[in-house]
């Protein structure tokens, strides 16, 4: 059982009283994310190192990554998965400089990455016609005035802002365009509606807590005709090529990859994925976040300190909550003050061994980034609150 929260310090100036109860995991990353509950190296045992990816063992594990990821997520047989360099940076590049191009493009960014996405889009592959749908961190921007005729290029979960679509309704069923979809907070977290969804890109680092450098790419049946139908003006890089003499290379969506792939990472991916099997599938790991979204959001309710920095409850991302500093103290410093408190607050928070990397991200406000993924357990978060209000009074 956990022990009560402390109780905050008392007037005077006497030091604030130490939490008892410690995260067993103090890691609350956003990426790598925590490594699934009871995990250590021995879980890497039976790791085809050594072999060739081509070989036929190889072959078999990465095969049999993409049948257990179309089981939990349960994918269905309208989508092609594969196993792509680059993590979901990679997955996601590779779809847009293959795909766009044929349509004009409507962009929709609310944080840092959706950002990156409308940069290349402009910058990189510089399309003419695109119109661009963006908001502030914390905040969506409006969804009526999409156009589906046009491609449409989306991140699902702001990481990096707090913000996270709450459905796919918005998104017309009958489209001529493609979506294309970051959805590497969101795939094990959230359901996705895959009748909507043309592409889908996600890594291994993040809900599922496995080890970086690899992508996931889901195309539907209309990506693919696209692939098929359409050839960029531009040259495209070994790594990026899904077609060969024109039509899709289906070996990548049956184990086979373009470059070579880590054999360890990917014995420690089958380990999440079976891990997630045993923790109920999709609904058991849809639990566990909403367990962890429960405690923080319990606590936010209470504090006098910190607050969402997305206002909107329907909007807040259940794996990557942003919070900001305010209330009475913090409410009226500049930016750079509120800098220096973060830094305070988790620089304390790291040195006890507490909690690791929960700052904001580079690009977002000042505040904090706290990982409530399926792999943390929903006791560490409430731990972890416990001792936030600690550092903030111990940083003063």
């Amino acid at each position: 059982m956990m022990n009560p929260q402390p109780k905050r310090p008392a007037a005077g100036g006497r030091s604030p009283q130490v939490p008892q109860v410690r995260p067993g995991n103090p890691a609350f990353s956003s990426g790598p994310c925590a490594k699934r509950p009871g995990w250590s190296l021995a879980a890497l045992e039976g790791a085809a190192v050594g072999r060739s990816h081509r070989s036929a063992a190889g072959k078999a594990k990465l095969a049999e990554a993409i049948e257990l990821s179309r089981r939990v997520l349960r994918l269905p047989d309208t989508h092609r998965l594969g196993i792509v360099p680059g993590s979901n940076t990679g997955a996601f590049e590779m779809a847009m400089w293959s795909l766009l191009g044929a349509r004009p493009v409507d962009m929709l960014a609310w944080d840092s990455f959706g950002q990156d996405w409308v940069q290349d889009i402009q910058s990189q592959l510089r399309l003419k016609e695109t119109r661009l749908f963006d908001a502030p961190y914390g905040a969506l921007p409006p969804l009526d005035g999409v156009d589906f005729a046009h491609d449409v290029v989306f991140v699902w979960n702001g990481t990096t802002s707090g913000v996270c679509l709450p459905h796919a309704d918005w998104i017309a069923p009958e489209r001529e365009g493609l979506t294309l979809c970051d959805a590497t907070s969101a795939a094990f977290a959230v359901e996705l509606d895959w009748a909507r969804l043309d592409v889908v890109t996600f890594s291994w680092q993040k809900v599922l807590g496995g080890e970086g450098a690899h992508g996931m790419l889901a195309l539907s049946e209309r990506a693919c005709e696209r692939l098929a139908s359409w050839t960029p003006p531009w040259p495209l890089p070994k790594i990026f090529r899904l077609t060969k003499k024109g039509a899709l290379d289906e070996a990548l969506f049956g184990g086979s990859t373009i470059n070579t792939p880590s054999l360890l990472a990917v014995e420690d991916y089958l380990d999440a994925l079976r891990w997630a099997q045993s923790a109920g599938g999709l609904e058991g790991l849809r639990a566990r976040v909403r367990a962890n979204q429960k405690v923080l959001d319990d606590w936010v309710a209470q504090s006098d300190w910190v607050e969402f920095l997305c206002a909107e409850p329907a909007w807040r991302s259940p794996t990557s909550p942003c919070l900001r500093l305010g209330g009475e103290r913090f409410g009226a410093l500049d930016a750079a003050a509120l800098e220096a408190q973060v830094r305070a607050i988790t620089g304390r928070l790291a040195a006890e061994g507490v909690a690791y990397d929960i700052a904001n991200y580079r690009a977002a406000p000042p505040g904090f980034r706290i990982w409530t993924g399926a792999t943390v357990e929903a006791d560490d978060v409430r731990a972890l609150t416990h001792w936030l209000d600690w550092a903030k009074e111990a940083a003063a």
